[in-house]
């Protein structure tokens, strides 16, 4: 669907989770009727957007699975009832080993789950100073990509960590994706030294749009997430950043801009040699 011509307004939510889920529950639907108010006809929200708890024991015992699961409910009814497409950014779901899928939705106006996507690279790192995380101790990785189509072309789903591996966003470029969803709550640390960079690469190498909804802040446990939720063009320009604060960010995208970018610079075209 790329060259499509009709353009649309997206935005992407930054919030500070706790670990309070009917707060964060509402905190997040706020953003989206404010941002739908300035005209949003895509609004997404960033990963763990309800739950931000400190440790495994407490990420367990918080955790909830799918079938019922309040901020999933709360969701839908509010894209039905806004008359959106809304990119729940990323809940954490009780599977049936006892971890969790840390898992992507998309619903569309009618209020319909129309697509999901398990998060496939585990942040397991360790930064020094006793900064280190192990994501495959609480997550199950996922296993398949997601591309969805949108009214004004195709939408490929990542979280977070998955930015550091570029051959995911090209797969979902030559599959057809010309917008690249990528929530994140990433670190202080990490975000301080890479985040621009690694998203303004992913748009560059694809051709795509990028809409990076941010978790930012310090959260329980003294966790500190980086913020600059970003919307960010094919060309790899900067339109809109967050900063450090909770709210919202809006852009004007035109999908032609995609086609117009790839003619410019084809890499696309050209199978990998090495």
């Amino acid at each position: 669907m790329a060259g499509a011509s009709k353009t649309f307004r997206v935005a992407c939510v930054q919030v500070t989770a706790s670990n309070d889920m009917t707060a964060n529950i509402k905190t997040a639907s706020q953003f989206v009727r404010d941002a739908v108010a300035k005209g949003a006809e895509f609004v997404l929200l960033p990963e763990n957007v309800v739950m931000m708890e400190a440790g495994r024991e407490n990420t367990l015992a918080k955790a909830l699975p799918e079938q019922n699961h309040p901020a999933l409910t709360a969701f839908i009814a509010l894209a039905k009832e806004l008359k959106i497409w809304l990119h729940c950014g990323s809940l954490g779901l009780k599977q049936q080993n006892g971890k969790l899928a840390n898992r992507s939705f998309v619903v569309n106006p009618a209020g319909e789950v129309v697509a999901s996507y398990d998060k496939i690279h585990m942040f397991d790192v360790n930064l020094g100073g006793g900064e280190q995380y192990n994501e495959s101790a609480t997550f199950n990785c996922g296993d398949k990509t997601a591309l969805i189509d949108l009214p004004w072309g195709k939408l490929g789903l990542t979280i977070c960590y998955d930015v550091r591996f570029p051959q995911l966003y090209r797969q979902l470029a030559q599959a057809g994706a010309d917008f690249l969803a990528v929530p994140a709550a990433f670190t202080k640390t990490t975000g301080e030294a890479h985040w621009h960079v690694l998203l303004r690469a992913r748009a560059i190498e694809t051709g795509c749009y990028v809409f990076a909804p941010a978790q930012t802040g310090t959260h329980a446990g003294n966790r500190q997430t980086f913020g600059h939720a970003l919307i960010i063009d094919p060309w790899g320009k900067v339109l809109a950043d967050a900063g450090t604060e909770p709210g919202f960010i809006v852009a004007d995208i035109d999908p032609a801009q995609v086609a117009a970018t790839r003619a410019k610079v084809p890499s696309l075209s050209l199978n990998a040699r090495f």
